[in-house]
């Protein structure tokens, strides 16, 4: 899996560009393991990943490096790494919009609910605000699309879904998720 699209970010930075999420996954994970000299962080978002480096004289090298590195979309780890741990989170199912997505995933309320707990979500990366995590991992049938209209406030502790998406509001805040 190559990359075309990696641009300059400043002097200290490369921005790749990349179609889904599987492959900011695949390439943040290539990335850590790589270790390229150096790189100070690795930023993933949904569609980039930001590559940040100690000063301008390794822009581009690492550029070059980037051209020869092996990433392949199986490489993403469908677990944490071993310095990690599962957080499980007790969810109550009571949402003013949880009629409105079994409606428009076709699945009974119940099955929206399994559908949500059966998979492990996993942080895919940082999110709009301090605290949310954009979580990715989940069943496929819960993929909604964002609201037209996000609301103006959120209640710290919601969970929401948007595209292929979950998070939790970590507190009061505006969020387009349902």
């Amino acid at each position: 899996m190559v990359t075309d699209t990696v641009l300059d970010y400043g002097d200290r930075a490369l921005l790749l560009q990349f179609d889904n999420t599987a492959e900011v996954l695949a390439w943040t994970a290539a990335l850590r393991d790589a270790a390229l000299p150096g790189v100070v962080d690795i930023v993933p978002a949904s569609r980039t990943v930001l590559v940040k480096l100690d000063s301008a004289r390794y822009q581009g090298a690492t550029r070059q490096r980037l051209r020869k590195l092996q990433v392949r979309p199986e490489s993403v780890p469908t677990a944490p790494p071993g310095d990690r741990i599962d957080v499980v989170i007790d969810v109550v199912y009571d949402g003013a919009d949880l009629a409105e997505v079994a409606d428009y995933t076709g699945l009974t309320i119940a099955q929206v609910i399994n559908a949500h707990t059966a998979t492990p979500w996993r942080v895919g990366f940082g999110g709009f605000a301090p605290g949310f995590a954009y979580l990715v991992g989940g069943d496929p049938r819960l993929m909604i699309p964002r609201r037209s209209e996000p609301r103006t406030a959120v209640p710290a502790g919601a969970v929401g879904l948007a595209g292929e998406f979950s998070g939790i509001y970590p507190r009061r805040s505006p969020g387009g998720g349902s």
